[in-house]
């Protein structure tokens, strides 16, 4: 009998590759496959930080994949890539909205991109080096989160349905982040002690805005309150995130936090820390991992950035949008980002944060005369 062929993407981090190591141990026929995604170097970083998927990470899970005696592959979705995570990510600022490149990432180049690919090589499935798990019981798949809760990465997963989950493995998602690396110490692979990538992948120094500059046109216009009393002036709403306090350029007795962009009035809109918080959020582009919206309100624990803490909320589906109001207020939700819903260790499923503070005017803001 044939064994199951899986592709594992190896970006030639420790996880990936111990994933691909675990595979083969498991008795699959594994194909490692490193996506070249972003060739723009960054020559002033250290080698393994100028960019994402730079020759040194090839050459690291090349050499891993020569290691644990399976063959290894460069497939290039730069093109891909661009279209729906860069140029995404821009315009998203753009649009006064805070952008998670990871979740463009996964949902389209990884789980959409590469999975076709490694269909047409003839694989059974594709794997990576994320921090989940998969159950199938019951006649469905489940995402559940990763037994290292340090780690866990469900909340950039939320978007994977039915069909995605069957063809799916995350091998580390058993495991701790300790594990992995005595895995790789223990194999002697090169990537034993590599470090984790902490900043965007394609922009290695973190200055996101400095990489906004060099590829959009940006407008000046008016800081305000939310009564609309003008303040200061901004270099463009694509270099403000909601509750950032730092690099206003105002002088005030007390602290000032950005509590609304609207990039239609090209305005910045400040206010007190209070004016931070919100009873609840409308989320579009909702989706469920097991592929059936719930019939009424549920009961859930929500997650608004990717390290923010789960709290209790209730959950109002209306087809692909969604209310989530939260049992206690909630800081400094962004427009763009992920909320994902969770049942104890389970995703429920998630969307893209479209406005918070429903009932609140500060949206609404205009310039006073």
């Amino acid at each position: 009998m044939d064994r199951a062929k899986v592709v594992v993407a190896m970006s030639g981090g420790v996880d990936s590759c111990v994933a691909a190591y675990l595979l083969k141990e498991a008795g699959y026929d594994v194909v490692g496959v490193t996506m070249r995604l972003w060739t723009v170097e960054q020559p002033d970083l250290p080698p393994n930080n100028r960019r994402c998927c730079s020759v040194e990470d090839v050459d690291d899970a090349r050499r891993v994949c020569q290691i644990i005696g399976v063959p290894h592959y460069v497939m290039n979705l730069e093109r891909e890539f661009k279209a729906y995570v860069v140029e995404y990510f821009c315009r998203e600022y753009q649009n006064g909205r805070t952008p998670n490149p990871c979740l463009a990432c996964n949902d389209k180049v990884k789980f959409d991109f590469l999975m076709q690919k490694a269909l047409a090589l003839g694989a059974d499935g594709l794997a990576t080096g994320h921090y989940a798990r998969i159950q199938f019981n019951e006649g469905r798949y489940r995402l559940l989160k990763a037994q290292d809760p340090t780690k866990d990465q469900s909340y950039v997963l939320y978007a994977l349905g039915q069909e995605e989950l069957s063809r799916l493995q995350f091998p580390v998602g058993q495991h701790t982040k300790v594990q992995t690396r005595e895995i790789a110490e223990r194999l002697s692979l090169p990537v034993a002690r590599k470090p984790d990538s902490q900043d965007i992948c394609f922009i290695p120094k973190g200055d996101y805005r400095a990489f906004l500059s060099q590829r959009i046109q940006t407008k000046p216009g008016n800081i305000v309150d939310s009564r609309g009393s003008i303040l200061g002036q901004h270099s463009g709403v694509e270099f403000f995130t909601i509750g950032q306090r730092h690099g206003l350029g105002l002088s005030n007795p007390s602290p000032l936090y950005v509590v609304a962009l609207i990039p239609e009035e090209n305005l910045v809109v400040v206010g007190p820390e209070e004016e931070l918080f919100s009873k609840d959020l409308l989320a579009t582009k909702v989706c469920y991992v097991h592929g059936q919206e719930p019939s009424g309100p549920l009961e859930v624990m929500a997650k608004v950035r990717h390290r923010a803490p789960e709290v209790k909320a209730t959950l109002y589906p209306m087809g692909t949008s969604a209310e989530i109001r939260f049992h206690t207020p909630q800081r400094a939700i962004a427009p763009g980002q992920a909320v994902v819903f969770y049942r104890d260790e389970e995703v429920v499923g998630g969307g893209i944060i479209d406005k918070a503070n429903l009932r609140s005017e500060i949206n609404s803001v205009k310039i006073g005369e």
